[in-house]
């Protein structure tokens, strides 16, 4: 068997551990000389790859390769860019092999959610055909944890260690000064149709009195007299009201609380933030002065808080999407398959990219409570081990952790033509 070089690429939003699946990869991969040649990454993801512009991995030493565990963000550039249809656009996809075949590459690592996993499949049945065959695995990634087949995705563990963390601080910072300042506060997280972030909130609370008291889910109709009835009626038994506001939650038509009136570059409704839109509501409503958050960027950029759990996790992720390649298998993501919840113990699977692909795993209705404004024991027992250990990242003297900046040489293009995105 001829050796063939590799090509990665990191897709969609990035996230506190992107970076370990990118090691994970990497590393095993130069375990595997014998199958795998050089390990190419694409700059800015798949874009890298339709520009032909591949970075060279094995420049970078085995340190600061090694450093990719710790280091958030996606270090190669990650891009929010869907190939469109075959049917309506094959060249892309003829370009895509064309610039694999021209750099001896034959194996792909698409490392993203549903849309890079149908991607990924795709380049697998389209290679094929064209005679250029290209093992094609999936590496799951997504702080959405809205991945089907896997437990848990690769990403959400962390940001749900920093939400449930914020949620649980923030409540004591307006618990401490409620009785003359303010007493209500909105957080609101990410999570466009499933709450798995907002249900992470959950976790500051052990009980109905303790905060977070509302949390708002996509999968639960938004109802604004049922939502003020509840507010107002927190305050005047708590004194306070802190609020986990998922960024779709959404009426019972289907209408967001916060559609801004515009799509992203996915054909995504653009969310105009649906925590000032909830703060206004109280405010001309019940009078009571109100702060609001949004977690944004935060939640998922805050490696130095990271679960130690989901930092192995991905890690596994990558290590096996290669393992997966050098045995022969083709057009599979490997999975996170849970074995027990307490103690908290874990495999590894794997799911054809055919079923897969541009699927979405929403919150089951009994993770949320009856009156759809908490969760349940059951989600509890389901995030808590997701959320257990620390991994924190090296310190310089400065105070500042010590993440890791790769060369990220781009090799020479080998083809005449430009490609136009």
């Amino acid at each position: 068997m001829s050796i063939k070089n590799a090509f990665y690429a990191q897709s969609g939003g990035v996230t506190a551990v992107i970076n370990a699946s990118a090691c994970g990869v990497i590393e095993t991969a130069r375990q595997h000389s014998d199958k795998i040649g050089k390990v190419y990454a694409g700059r800015n993801g798949i874009i890298g790859a339709l520009r032909e512009e591949l970075i060279d991995t094995s420049i970078e030493s085995v340190e600061d390769i090694a450093a990719l565990k710790h280091t958030p963000s996606g270090a190669f550039g990650s891009c929010r860019y869907k190939l469109k249809n075959f049917e309506e656009n094959k060249r892309e996809y003829e370009r895509l092999i064309e610039v694999f075949q021209a750099h001896n590459i034959g194996y792909f690592f698409y490392n993203g959610g549903g849309d890079s996993q149908d991607t990924a499949y795709k380049v697998s049945q389209l290679s094929e055909k064209m005679g250029y065959p290209i093992t094609c695995i999936g590496v799951p990634k997504t702080v959405d944890n809205d991945l089907p087949f896997t437990d848990c995705c690769p990403g959400f563990g962390s940001v749900a260690k920093y939400v449930a963390i914020s949620t649980k601080e923030a409540a004591m910072d307006i618990k401490s000064m409620c009785e003359s300042s303010t007493k209500v506060f909105i957080l609101e997280v990410m999570g466009r149709h499933a709450g798995w972030i907002a249900a992470a909130g959950g976790l500051a609370g052990q009980n109905s009195d303790e905060a977070p008291h509302i949390i708002l889910f996509p999968e639960v109709p938004f109802d604004r007299e049922t939502f003020l009835a509840r507010v107002d009626e927190a305050v005047k038994k708590h004194g306070y009201c802190v609020i986990i506001a998922s960024e779709g939650a959404q009426y019972e038509d289907g209408r967001f609380v916060a559609d801004a009136g515009q799509k992203d570059a996915f054909g995504h409704t653009q969310l105009g933030g649906v925590a000032p839109t909830l703060a206004n509501m109280v405010k001309q409503a019940l009078g009571y002065k109100y702060h609001w958050a949004v977690a944004d960027y935060l939640q998922r950029a805050a490696r130095h808080i990271a679960s130690r759990t989901d930092v192995e996790q991905a890690y596994a992720m990558g290590k096996a999407a290669v393992e997966f390649a050098v045995s022969g298998k083709n057009a599979v993501m490997p999975i996170i398959v849970r074995e027990n919840s307490a103690p908290y113990k874990w495999s590894i699977g794997e799911a054809p990219l055919s079923q897969v692909a541009n699927q979405e795993k929403k919150m089951p209705i009994h993770y949320i409570t009856d009156d759809g404004y908490g969760i349940t024991a059951e989600c509890r027992e389901y995030l808590s081990p997701l959320i257990q250990g620390e991994d924190y990242p090296p310190y310089d003297d400065a105070g500042m952790p010590r993440y890791v900046n790769l060369v990220n040489k781009v090799i020479e293009k080998k083809l005449r033509t430009d490609f136009e995105i």
